[in-house]
């Protein structure tokens, strides 16, 4: 008799699970003794043991007094009958050791991720657990099915956003769901006329497939929520949440709300299947508050709004849309609200305040959130016991006035995931999602037809892509006073003028055109006392603290500015356009665009300097303004100009086809730019 160990795998939650079964071979004749599969999880554990051997089920001495060979085998069957009583004994040994871990296992410390579980459901229970199998319930496990979400089912995200910085977080939120998603969105925000502008030009740039995007007016809202005093820095901003069964449209039955300062590390869609864990009576889903706000003790005669237990974070919840317009939640928060106001005056913590009195009188309604589902990196939070692994990590909640400066344990990780999403390429973000029908923009199938007639084995192929290229949009992110036009066109504030030199700028620009070149310096420096006048520049360029731009490296680029006249001009000056002229210029609204051709490094500046000068726009310099370029890394476009024949072939390729474009366009007036260049 020979005996071996089989191996075979669960997978469970993504978590591998080994279980093996003990096999002995008698005669040619498998006899398993026993099988027993665990699986074990911090909040949950799954016991499934069970014993079979063919020879339970015998008499002990049926036919072995009357076989031939009866001595042999009725020592062998001893023997084995032996080693089954020892394996049920272990077996034994093992179900009195797994329950023990069980009783202990469903007990986080410390309270755990979960808080109290005696009022609050965990996402990890929910009403389809009857269906499990009849094995499973005799295992008496407490494991959950991971809920699931339908393939193309459309998942809904609501943001209340105002004003200009939010509009920035919420770009660096969207693009962290739009990296990670699986399925179709629809974003519903809840903006001013800032945040409105601001994010219809960027999504109308970005054309990303199978996401729709809805805009709502937060001053029709502001009436609703305007007589609760907040003491919180998002204003009454901070309040619209409360409004959403109202400001949302009345066939939308669940939503996830998210504060703008949310980045996610995982697919939206698992926050969404949690939906299917919800009891029939609870309408609302979220994380315990990690911080100790509301138990008071943070300060001498701290007095916070009542809550339960730990109170709730409403940074990301789940809101049941449907049932909430069925229990009267407009009234019933307006009237608890009211209540305590009385006492507590006014708001500290906007709306997740009213949300937790809410809560407290019924508790019945909420569906807790496990804590990963918003890691909260305010200070003085219980935040590292919601992960122990960076897999752990779900949603990341900046809930601090200090944002990226707050101090945590594992800052610096989770402000590098967060800069990764701001500086991530938002065009690797146009992936369709292939078997989903996405309805298609007049705009995309317009750049996809001119997509299509590229020839990808062109050697230049991505330089002339990027010329019908839609880039991305970034508008407004910096303050200003902004007017509209009505020709549909605008500008990016890319610097501020102070006050002494807007006169500079006040030259008859109406009637004529004019380019107005704004001279270039540098330094090597990476600090530098900026000049406040022309002659604080003009010493520290005598003291060699200050050059002309690219003196050594690209002289002919802004020589035609003609320094030394600029040195002691009191009165704009007219200079001609030069091969390769490339100064910085202020001109009307209404000028040239830039060539889309000329991307990365070269010709981009030099392009839009020819046809301005193609269209007759004087050349003025500007006697009191100037720029200063201050040193920074090499980019990667100039290191592919400088290190790819390629690279140089293809720029050199575009400028004939510039050229050629130009004499087009302008006729016999362009012929001097092509000449010019065969001078050189």
């Amino acid at each position: 008799m020979g005996c071996y160990s089989a191996v075979c795998s669960l997978q469970l939650y993504g978590i591998a699970i080994g279980s093996s079964e003990l096999l002995c071979t008698h005669e040619r004749t498998r006899l398993p003794l026993y099988s027993i599969c665990v699986s074990i999880r911090s909040d949950c554990l799954h016991i499934s043991i069970s014993l079979s051997h063919p020879l339970s089920s015998e008499r002990p001495g049926t036919g072995c007094e009357h076989s031939p060979s009866a001595p042999s085998s009725c020592v062998k069957r001893a023997v084995l009958e032996s080693r089954v009583r020892e394996m049920e004994e272990e077996n034994r040994q093992i179900r009195l050791q797994l329950s023990q871990l069980q009783g202990t296992a469903g007990q986080p410390a410390d309270g755990g991720n979960y808080g109290n579980a005696a009022w609050g459901a965990s996402a990890d229970t929910g009403p389809e657990d009857v269906e499990n199998t009849a094995e499973e319930r005799a295992n008496h496990t407490e494991c959950p099915r991971s809920p699931t979400v339908l393939k193309c089912e459309l998942i809904h995200v609501a943001c209340v956003c105002a004003g200009h910085n939010a509009s920035r977080d919420v770009v660096t939120l969207v693009k962290s769901i739009l990296f990670h998603r699986k399925n179709p969105l629809h974003f519903h925000f809840i903006t001013d006329a800032v945040a409105n502008q601001i994010l219809s030009s960027l999504f109308q740039s970005w054309m990303v497939p199978s996401v729709q995007v809805s805009f709502y007016d937060a001053d029709e809202l502001k009436s609703e929520v305007s007589w609760i005093p907040n003491k919180h820095y998002s204003g009454i901003y901070g309040l619209m949440k409360l409004t959403l069964t109202k400001a949302l449209p009345s066939d939308l039955t669940k939503v996830i709300v998210l504060d703008t300062d949310i980045t996610f590390a995982t697919d939206i869609a698992e926050l969404w299947a949690i939906f299917r864990k919800f009891t029939d009576k609870q309408v609302i889903g979220l994380v315990e508050n990690q911080s100790d706000w509301y138990l008071g003790n943070l300060w001498k005669n701290h007095k916070p709004w009542p809550a339960l237990g730990r109170g709730f974070n409403t940074g990301v919840i789940l809101l049941y849309l449907e049932r909430l317009r069925r229990i009267g939640w407009e009234q019933m928060w307006r009237l608890t609200a009211e209540r305590e106001l009385m006492s507590m005056l006014s708001t500290s913590l906007a709306d997740q305040d009213i949300f937790n009195v809410f809560i407290k009188q019924n508790p019945v309604l909420v569906h807790q959130l496990p804590c990963f589902w918003n890691v909260q990196l305010s200070d003085h939070t219980r935040s590292e016991q919601c992960y122990t692994e960076v897999s752990d990590l779900k949603v990341i909640h900046w809930n601090s006035p200090k944002k990226l400066r707050v101090k945590n344990k594992h800052v610096e990780f989770f402000r590098n995931l967060y800069l990764t999403f701001l500086e991530y390429d938002g065009n690797l973000l146009r992936r369709e999602l292939f078997g989903c029908p996405s309805h298609a923009t007049s705009e995309s199938v317009q750049l996809q037809g001119a997509l299509e007639e590229l020839d990808e084995d062109d050697q230049c192929y991505d330089f002339r892509r990027e010329r019908i290229t839609v880039h991305r949009v970034h508008l407004y992110f910096l303050q200003y006073e902004y007017t509209p036009t009505g020709d549909d066109t605008d500008v990016t504030l890319v610097a501020q003028l102070s006050m002494d030199r807007k006169s500079v700028v006040q030259l008859d620009m109406a009637n004529t055109k004019k380019a107005l070149v704004v001279p270039a310096f540098e330094t090597l420096r990476y600090r530098l006392s900026f000049p406040k006048s022309k002659a604080e520049l003009l010493s520290m360029l005598d003291m060699g603290t200050l050059y002309t731009f690219r003196y050594h490296v690209w002289t002919k680029g802004h020589a035609p500015t003609n320094y030394a006249k600029w040195r002691t001009a009191t009165t704009p000056y007219k200079v001609e356009w030069e091969v390769d002229f490339e100064p910085y210029v202020v001109v009307k609204r209404d000028c040239p665009e830039y060539d889309q051709r000329f991307v990365g490094f070269g010709w981009n500046k030099v392009s839009h300097i020819m046809e301005l000068d193609a269209q007759e726009y004087d050349l003025m310099v500007l006697p009191n303004a100037f720029m200063i370029h201050m040193p920074h890394a090499p980019s990667f476009d100039i290191s592919k100009f400088r290190s790819s024949p390629g690279y140089r072939y293809c720029l050199q390729t575009l400028k004939e086809e510039f050229h050629q474009d130009l004499s087009r366009k302008y006729g016999a007036a362009a012929l001097k730019y092509l000449t010019a260049q065969r001078n050189i």
